[in-house]
């Protein structure tokens, strides 16, 4: 721990997510890899990976003692904790940072790798290991805004008393966390900080006018396979939630 606080690191498969391999990561409490993000640096204690990810691409055991691989049985109670799939979105970055906020509890999580842009074009890379699947875009109808998810994971991390941020320095993100360099973000003042300034993005009442549309919907998949009854979601309602979590910073 920095300063007594309990800090964690998501790492995605973004090109940057590379940049942890020239980081000290002992500042960090603890170092959660999504999927392939394990390959990035040895220095991860969590993999978080789905179930239809490749057997063939987990980690070679014996893996050290420090390191668990964190699958659907642990993650998926640990999502419904916070509402489901439905109204946070089926994808591994949103699905992981709820699980550390639930299972781990940290003071401060950052994210990195996690942006959700692809590049485009010949030869360029949408991956840190090349070409892969740009999963968080796929129709899907839990992921119309990745932005109104982002703001919904910041409430929720908000009412834990976390703070938030994102140390990408890519120029675009979908996720509307605030930015912090890797040199800055672990002090106690700037957390206290974060903080205070997220109790300032959001509108209370706003809040808890979505949160009650979220519990009158009802859509809640116990299983976490939200995709086997797809068929019964409403896609405008959904939207119009999206619409919600987005007014809760506009009205601020």
């Amino acid at each position: 721990m920095t300063n007594g606080l309990k800090i964690v690191l998501v790492l995605g498969s973004a090109p940057d997510a590379v940049l942890a391999k020239n980081w000290d990561l002992s500042v960090f409490t603890s170092r959660v890899a999504i999927n392939n993000a394990w390959q990035i640096t040895p220095d991860w204690d969590y993999l978080v990976y789905p179930e239809d990810f490749a057997v063939n691409r987990l980690p070679p055991e014996p893996l050290l003692p420090h390191q668990r691989l964190i699958a659907a049985s642990e993650f998926v109670p640990q999502q419904n904790s916070f509402g489901g799939f439905v109204y946070a979105g089926g994808t591994m970055a949103f699905t992981t940072g709820y699980w550390v906020l639930g299972a781990l509890k940290p003071d401060i999580l950052a994210f990195l790798g996690c942006d959700m842009v692809y590049a485009q074009g010949a030869g360029a890379s949408s991956h840190f290991y090349g070409q892969g699947t740009p999963d968080p875009l796929r129709a899907d109808v839990t992921l119309q805004s990745l932005e109104a998810k982002s703001v919904r994971f910041l409430s929720f991390a908000h009412s834990q008393n976390c703070a938030v941020v994102n140390l990408s320095q890519l120029a675009e993100s979908r996720l509307l966390f605030p930015r912090v360099s890797m040199a800055e973000f672990a002090t106690q003042p700037l957390c206290q900080d974060i903080l205070n300034r997220q109790s300032q993005l959001f509108d209370t009442e706003v809040v808890s006018r979505v949160l009650q549309a979220e519990q009158d919907l009802g859509y809640m998949v116990p299983s976490g396979r939200y995709w086997e009854r797809e068929a019964e979601f409403d896609k405008s309602k959904l939207s119009d939630i999206d619409r919600l979590w987005l007014q809760t910073l506009q009205a601020a």
